[in-house]
């Protein structure tokens, strides 16, 4: 299985999070405001398949211990919260830029 990063987790997280603001913030009004229901229909769609994504990078990342299930379960429950996808990105970007001390 090929190795999957922090990085790779980072980048899924923001393009899952964007995707979700945009259905919260563009789908959901023209869907109940003004009865457009293809736009929030393509934007599920879309945020659907990039959520899957995300779990299934995610997931790898726990399986290889990349992450603790701690961290692994707090950006789970950050990627269900509006704008959570980014305070978890930059939590994750801290993680990935402290250097390695061994004792």
């Amino acid at each position: 299985m090929k190795k999957i990063s922090i990085h790779q987790l980072r980048f899924i997280s923001l393009i899952e999070g964007i995707s979700f603001l945009l259905l919260l913030f563009i789908g959901m009004p023209l869907k109940y405001g003004m009865g457009i229901k293809s736009v929030n229909m393509a934007l599920g769609m879309g945020h659907g398949l990039l959520t899957m994504v995300f779990c299934l990078v995610l997931g790898g990342v726990w399986l290889q211990k990349t992450l603790s299930t701690k961290w692994c379960i707090g950006v789970f429950i950050a990627s269900l919260l509006p704008f959570g996808a980014f305070v978890a990105e930059k939590k994750l970007k801290d993680i990935q830029s402290t250097p390695k001390i061994t004792v």
